[in-house]
């Protein structure tokens, strides 16, 4: 990495954590860590899911994403 690559990472790695102070507001660290981790664990599962239905529905030439279960075929 050169040293311009590392300044900008440097100063992306502080931007971040200003950003994270500024979310986490008054309460401690420990308490948003467990928040964001929780939110970032539900992440994980609906793109897993997404994925898992995907692959169901693939034989049938649907995305999931794209189903609208409001409509007939949505419904079956």
């Amino acid at each position: 990495m050169t040293n311009g690559q590392n300044g900008q990472k440097k100063k992306l790695e502080t931007q971040l954590w200003n950003i994270a102070d500024l979310l986490r507001g008054k309460m401690n660290a420990d308490e948003f860590r467990d928040y964001c981790l929780g939110f970032i664990f539900y992440k994980y599962l609906s793109e897993r899911q997404n994925l898992y239905a995907n692959e169901i529905l693939a034989e049938d030439g649907i995305d999931f994403l794209k189903l609208d279960e409001g409509s007939e075929d949505g419904q079956e």
